[in-house]
């Protein structure tokens, strides 16, 4: 270490840096951090997965709170999984034991003795999800004043994961009314992986203080102005590291899995859940050590399988998401991802858990099933290629979440001023008085009460969300209406009730932790499946609510591979031979200057290639000529069979100006979580702001159109 490291780090954690964990000098990211996060700025620590985030943040967090004599809990810790979670608890209860300081962790699965320990003897770094904090601050349990009251700074964990949905804005209003509890600035650490807007996503973490408060973008690979840039990633790749083939089904993916790269430790990553299990029980058929993980298997499965792959060698273990950030499954060899992730910064997250060894390098090879799936993975690859990484944008219109936060409030408070509550979030919108017209329905439903200037939970907040001590209103999404699936009393995990009530000839078979089990009785009252293992067959299948589609950048970079483009990696024959199939087949609907209108007898069709959410604002906006059913897709929208050249011009002359928000189907309101708490109006207009693309909209129609046939 450099002097200057020395002397700003207090000398035990030196020592132990030194003589414990065996470092002869830090990183890059952890020398930057040093300063500012010892002077107190709000700090955004930026490195791919693996690059030591944790320990920039937290160095100097220990130097400060030893060298300060911090009072417990001086440091909350918040991270978006439970089981990234206890994943961190042992690595940093040996951090805080340097100087004989402690950590640990609250969340759902903390028992109600391991809580009350907590509150009656704090511990200096609490390690929890936004959730849990929430619940902390609603529940009669937790003096909020006493406990928080020397609460220091607050450290988020992939903040990039929480910025792109509603967790981010119901993490955002938490950390303000933490702020207003604590009574004074709390500094604000966050830590991601490589996103394309930097300072603006240390801008959101920054909430109210944003204006007030220093900021520093730590990110010693990325140059400045990339770091004031919107849109570029820092991180060179030769050709070498990844490679894309074209296999066309799961069972081909399977042989080429259990064949290639045997004696490593593989990840295979799998955009679906079902897509999980049927790869999986392929692997077990072939006689692959395998492990599964996904969010609808049970935890202590998850849990169990993680723990064996960390410790076994020559295996596999196939995963959604779930291991993209973070937790810690050994060294791997190689990472493996079934067709193609949906944005650039999912697949430098998935990128990065591989070449963690000394010498050895980042890799990844795209398996694809079929020959769309081929298309989308070349064009991520050409798009990261270019060293574009998305922006995390935060969602639109939140207006769902500020109803929950006033319901929370009331909670938190018992009873809030009727012209104060805005202080909570500290004039932090949409959360400030833009939150009236929300507040005045929650008290004409009687969601909330109001007497003599004062405001409370009302009846109809208490018979909708007040099962279990409110505990459904710190969650800010709608979990799936699944079942238990048991074994004798074994929990493997949850089904959609889809499986269980569709018609089938002989036993009924489900797919579910890479095994074949048969169903023998279902308990409807109390949601619960129990099954025996089954030889073989079965099937996996779950519904995903929300809105899906490409983006306008992965989609245009899809164009550009149909145009001739090839990403910068490597490609096997395969893909090769299916890339020129592919090119053949979509040529007529493109050209690099524009976008194209085709037809083919009575289909008509728009050939944008702008993405789901522009193509859907458009085809709101020209509804008097797209097809009656509003069909349109990532790539293109349906027009009228009838269409001419005219009634295009009359129809596009001024669509620039009057953009209109898609519309949305009633159904879809049950996937927004308390829009029974919003006017219908709103709650609608909320998903259609999320569903509309207008800038992206307004360009396309700005562009020339070339008509064929």
């Amino acid at each position: 270490m450099t002097q200057a490291e020395l002397d700003r780090l207090h000398p035990v954690v030196v020592h132990h840096v030194v003589n414990t964990l065996g470092w002869p000098s830090l990183r890059a990211l952890q020398h930057d951090a040093i300063a500012p996060v010892l002077d107190g700025s709000d700090a955004l620590l930026l490195a791919p997965t693996a690059g030591g985030k944790t320990e920039a943040a937290f160095f100097p967090l220990l130097s400060a709170m030893e060298s300060g004599q911090w009072a417990a809990p001086s440091v909350i810790y918040v991270c978006p999984l439970k089981a990234l979670l206890n994943n961190l608890e042992p690595r940093l209860s040996q951090y805080t034991g340097w100087l004989g300081r402690r950590s640990a962790v609250w969340h759902g699965d903390t028992t109600a003795a391991q809580r009350q320990r907590i509150l009656r003897d704090p511990p200096d770094v609490l390690l929890t999800t936004p959730e849990s904090l929430e619940a902390m601050l609603i529940t009669l349990r937790v003096e909020h004043g006493r406990f928080f009251a020397h609460l220091r700074v607050v450290v988020v964990d992939e903040v990039h994961a929480f910025a792109g949905d509603d967790r981010g804005w119901h993490l955002l209003a938490v950390l303000e009314r933490l702020t207003r509890v604590a009574g004074h600035p709390i500094q604000r650490l966050g830590l991601s992986a490589t996103v394309g807007n930097p300072t603006q996503l240390l801008a959101w973490l920054q909430g109210s203080g944003r204006d007030t408060r220093r900021a520093v973008v730590v990110a010693p690979d990325l140059p400045s102005d990339m770091v004031r840039a919107s849109g570029t990633s820092p991180h060179a790749h030769s050709p070498g590291d990844v490679e894309l083939d074209y296999v066309g089904s799961v069972g081909n993916a399977a042989t080429v899995i259990s064949s290639l790269h045997r004696g490593e430790k593989r990840l295979v990553f799998c955009d679906s859940r079902r897509l999980v299990e049927e790869i999986g029980a392929q692997l077990r058929e072939r006689g692959v050590t395998t492990f599964l993980s996904h969010a609808s298997l049970s935890a202590a499965e998850r849990r169990r399988a993680e723990q064996a792959f960390a410790e076994s060698r020559d295996c596999v273990i196939v995963s959604t998401s779930t291991l993209e950030l973070g937790i810690d499954v050994g060294d791997l060899d190689r990472v493996i991802q079934i067709n193609s992730p949906s944005t650039v910064a999912g697949f430098l997250q998935r990128l990065g858990r591989t070449g963690r060894r000394a010498g050895a390098m980042r890799n990844a090879l795209f398996l694809t099933l079929n020959q769309h799936e081929l298309l989308w993975a070349a064009g991520l690859l050409h798009l990261w290629g270019t060293g574009y990484v998305e922006p995390v944008v935060a969602p639109a219109e939140p207006r769902h979440i500020v109803a929950q936060q006033l319901l929370a409030l009331c909670l938190q408070e018992h009873r809030i001023g009727d012209q104060l509550w805005s202080e909570a979030w500290n004039g932090l919108a949409p959360f400030d008085h833009s939150a009236q017209p929300i507040l005045r329905h929650l008290v004409e439903r009687g969601f909330i009460d109001a007497d003599t200037g004062l405001l409370f939970i009302g009846p109809e907040a208490e018979q909708r969300f007040g099962h279990r001590h409110f505990s459904g209103m710190t969650a800010v999404f709608t979990a799936a209406s699944e079942f238990s699936v048991l074994h004798g009393r074994e929990d493997i995990g949850r089904a959609d009730p889809m499986l269980l009530t569709e018609k089938v000839d002989g036993p009924r078979l489900i797919l579910l932790a890479g095994r074949s089990w048969k169903v023998t009785w279902i308990d409807w009252t109390r949601r619960r499946c129990f099954v025996e293992p089954a030889e073989r067959g079965g099937k996996a299948r779950w519904m995903v609510p929300g809105i899906s589609g490409a983006s306008y950048a992965l989609t245009r970079a899809a164009r550009d591979v149909v145009l001739g483009a090839d990403p910068l990696v490597a490609l096997t024959d395969r893909a090769r031979r299916a890339l020129s199939d592919i090119r053949d087949d979509h040529l007529p609907g493109v050209h690099s200057a524009g976008t194209v209108i085709t037809r083919d007898g009575e289909d008509v069709r728009w050939w944008t290639w702008a993405g789901y959410r522009a193509n859907a604002t458009l085809s709101a906006t020209l509804s008097d000529i797209t097809d009656a059913t509003q069909r349109f897709d990532d790539t293109g929208i349906r027009l009228r069979a009838d269409l001419t050249l005219d009634l295009w011009k009359a129809s596009t002359s001024d669509a620039v100006d009057r953009l209109c928000l898609p519309d949305v189907d009633e159904k879809a309101l049950a996937g927004l979580k308390f829009n029974e708490a919003l006017p219908e109006r709103l709650a609608t207009a909320t998903l259609a702001a999320r569903l509309a693309d207008l800038d992206h909209a307004a360009a396309v129609l700005q562009e020339p159109v070339r008509f064929f046939g």
